[in-house]
């Protein structure tokens, strides 16, 4: 027999005149929610209700539940729990590329952030494959109850078609006004700006911008504030985002006479500092370089690299705020675009005359 309190919102039920028991050994794991109401004399829809967490059961009788579940080794079954609650508990994040530490950051922080409401967090890389990163997308919000797709590769015009089909989803280091996502951005022409204006400080008047992926927002950002800015020699060298780009790309920096680099991110421009290091260019004496996210091992490389800082962390967990709510129904809130800071390190100085490789450089020392 069932009886609610006043306020209704309590249930419980009279105790079973049959105590919880084993009937000898069985696998552990085998047993159902049948014998878990028969142990504890509840309904079926009582021990339901207190493995979904539940809160309109009466304190005794939950535990009375939860000690024959115990008892029982009974263990819930993740797919029909879904289907009764109509969720996963979890949520999915799609990126661009793992390796990258840049959102190894947002994913810790919205992992962390999603950790401490009980979710479950999956993960994909598309690798840098806007066509890969759609199907991914949607296979990831298919099999979870919210997305956070972070850098999406995938055109503007593409993701406002698939809006409804990832609803609720969010977007991070990504702008795309109609889509129906609340965004997390980074304004990178005001980070550029602060670097442009670091490196003329220095004298510099001739750079060379090792670019990022032709699907990056934030690389069309970055290029577009350079070209607009006023009284510089521009170079424009294709590149991408990984450490081997920034490294295979050193020659072509030393010959263009460029006297400062800016990498697309930090991973590039740590791997100029490894190949121009390698050509016997010095850094700064001979030509300075700079960078952009600043990932953790930014400050360790030799030179420490100037970069521009943006808060990883932080925004993985506006990403978790954003997308719980949509989840719960309510609004995503209003669209963040965050101000990155310029952080100073020895990787750049003052203008000299453009580098000469190490074989060059040698035949002059010896005249």
């Amino acid at each position: 027999m069932r009886a609610s309190t006043a306020d209704g919102d309590q249930e419980s039920e009279q105790p079973s005149a049959r105590p919880a028991r084993r009937r000898g050994p069985r696998p552990a794991g085998s047993a159902t929610i049948s014998r878990v109401a028969e142990a504890a004399g509840v309904s079926r829809a009582t021990v339901s209700r207190v493995m979904n967490g539940s809160t309109t059961v009466a304190a005794e009788l939950a535990a009375r539940v939860r000690a024959a579940a115990a008892a029982l080794d009974y263990e819930p079954s993740v797919a029909a729990r879904s289907l009764a609650l109509g969720r996963t508990g979890t949520i999915s994040l799609v990126v661009p590329d793992l390796s990258n530490p840049l959102y190894q950051g947002v994913l810790r922080g919205l992992g962390q952030a999603a950790a401490e409401t009980g979710r479950r967090l999956l993960v994909a890389e598309s690798n840098e494959d806007p066509e890969e990163e759609t199907v991914l997308a949607l296979e990831a919000r298919r099999n979870s109850d919210g997305l956070v797709l972070a850098s999406p590769r995938a055109p503007d015009e593409r993701l406002r078609e698939l809006g409804a089909r990832l609803s609720p989803f969010v977007l991070v280091y990504r702008e795309v006004p109609g889509c129906g996502a609340p965004s997390l951005s980074v304004d990178n022409a005001a980070g550029v700006a602060d670097l442009v204006a670091h490196l003329t400080g220095l004298g510099h008047r001739h750079l060379v911008y090792l670019a990022g992926p032709p699907g990056s927002a934030a690389n069309s950002e970055r290029l577009a504030a350079l070209r607009a800015a006023p009284g510089l020699t521009l170079t424009e060298l294709p590149c991408g985002s990984m450490f081997d780009d920034g490294h295979a790309a050193a020659p072509a920096v030393v010959e263009c006479g460029a006297s400062a680099v800016v990498g697309f991110n930090d991973m590039v421009a740590s791997g100029a500092l490894t190949g121009l290091h390698e050509l016997g260019v010095r850094v700064p004496a001979d030509i300075s370089v700079t960078g952009f996210d600043d990932i953790p091992f930014a400050r360790y490389t030799t030179p420490p690299l100037t970069t521009v800082s943006i808060p990883k962390n932080e925004l993985g967990r506006q990403a978790w705020d954003r997308l719980r709510a949509l989840m719960e129904g309510e609004g995503g809130g209003y669209d963040v675009r965050f101000q990155p800071r310029l952080l100073v390190r020895d990787s750049t100085g003052p203008r000299h005359e453009a580098p000469r490789p190490r074989e060059e450089q040698d035949g002059l020392d010896q005249r």
